[in-house]
């Protein structure tokens, strides 16, 4: 079984190879027992957060044969992709500024992903 950090780490380089925009994956199993890693990215349109949230579940379950235990939100600016102990919070642009999970989970650490994300 994968490790929650490494099925992030594979998440946002999935997200990285579509061209999202501002990922982060936040350690949050101490601070809440929902999951142990939050990834966050935005997409640039109504279009390409859509096809972010698709790629993601297809990508992860060619390369590592996991599916996701839930999603909501595909016709919102919000979708959600439940993977157990990783939740990938894919917004628009305006969603994720309103949103702005990154504040909510100030006391989590960050995962370090500049090792893997491209740099535009």
């Amino acid at each position: 079984m994968i490790d929650s950090r490494e099925l992030a780490r594979e998440i946002a380089k999935v997200l990285d190879e579509k061209k999202a925009e501002n990922i982060v994956a936040i350690e949050t199993e101490e601070v809440t027992i929902v999951s142990d890693v939050f990834v966050i990215a935005n997409g640039t349109s109504n279009t390409h957060t859509k096809s972010l949230a698709d790629e993601v579940e297809y990508e992860i379950k060619k390369r590592l044969g996991i599916d996701p235990e839930h999603i909501e939100g595909r016709a919102s600016g919000w979708i959600l992709l439940d993977y157990g102990t990783v939740l990938v919070h894919v917004f628009d642009r305006e969603s994720r500024e309103y949103y702005n999970l990154e504040r909510l989970w100030t006391d989590a650490k960050t995962l370090d992903l500049s090792d893997i994300l491209t740099e535009d």
